[in-house]
């Protein structure tokens, strides 16, 4: 992707982006030229790097609301302006309903909704007052657009995320564009604890219509193409990076072409 978007001299924000997808977020950024600062609430075990250049780290707690204005404060201080947020920080344990309280279920969407809410209205308030503006980005989930068995307040949280980036992309328009990234399943370094050894990750990579599941980079590429200057007058969009989605259950549950 940097071969064809150039972000030299933009400032880019990427929640959670020490690991897993956001690390491949962050590469991505690294590698089209923005100089990219990391947040979440554990330093990582090494710096995340691309390209001969490192993503600067910042410790943070994306549920202190205080906390998060400083952030971007600091940001716009140090680097002169924000371009970019992409609010990756998330994720949820397998839980079903029942089998956890109404304050557990409620964190879940604290972190995965109100977060990134509380991020973006820090990040709103540095680019609305520089020319240019700038561009958030939304990592929702198809948890977000269908059942989600197991992970119930994830999912609705994520169809909220969605919902939210739509209308901030109308209240925020013309200085900031909003998007969505909706992603299905990832390979990143946890996925075995979501789908076992190899031959579990395989297999689920066989139930998307390219035959794999994504990679870090493919969410990048994504995000960098949103970022950029070519996704001008792209706002208030869900872009789907999940491989085609999922085949239909009935499709192989019935007995025509067996």
């Amino acid at each position: 992707m940097a071969a064809i978007i150039d972000l030299s001299g933009t400032v880019a924000v990427v929640t959670g982006g020490t690991r897993g997808v956001g690390a491949g977020i962050t590469r991505a950024l690294l590698e089209a030229g923005a100089d990219v600062v990391t947040c979440a609430r554990r330093p990582p075990e090494r710096p995340v790097e691309a390209a001969g250049r490192t993503a600067a780290f910042h410790p943070l707690d994306l549920r202190d609301a205080d906390a998060v204005t400083a952030f971007f404060t600091r940001v716009r201080d140090r680097h002169g302006r924000l371009d970019t947020l992409v609010n990756n920080a998330g994720g949820a344990p397998f839980r079903m309903l029942g089998e956890g309280g109404a304050a557990r279920h409620a964190r879940v969407v604290e972190l995965n909704l109100l977060a990134p809410l509380t991020a973006s209205l820090a990040a709103y308030e540095v680019m609305r007052h520089q020319a240019g503006g700038g561009s958030v980005v939304m990592v929702g989930s198809v948890s977000g657009t269908r059942p989600s068995p197991g992970t119930a307040a994830y999912g609705a949280a994520k169809a909220g995320l969605e919902n939210l980036a739509a209308s901030m992309a109308v209240e925020w328009a013309p200085e900031v564009r909003v998007n969505t990234v909706v992603l299905g399943p990832v390979r990143t370094e946890l996925s075995h604890l979501h789908y076992g050894d190899e031959d579990g990750i395989a297999a689920v990579g066989r139930t998307v219509p390219l035959g794999r599941l994504a990679e870090p980079a493919d969410v990048g590429d994504a995000c960098v193409f949103l970022a950029s200057e070519r996704a001008a007058y792209i706002s208030g969009a869900s872009l789907h990076v999940h491989g085609g989605g999922e085949r239909p259950a009935f499709l192989d549950a019935a007995s025509v072409n067996k």
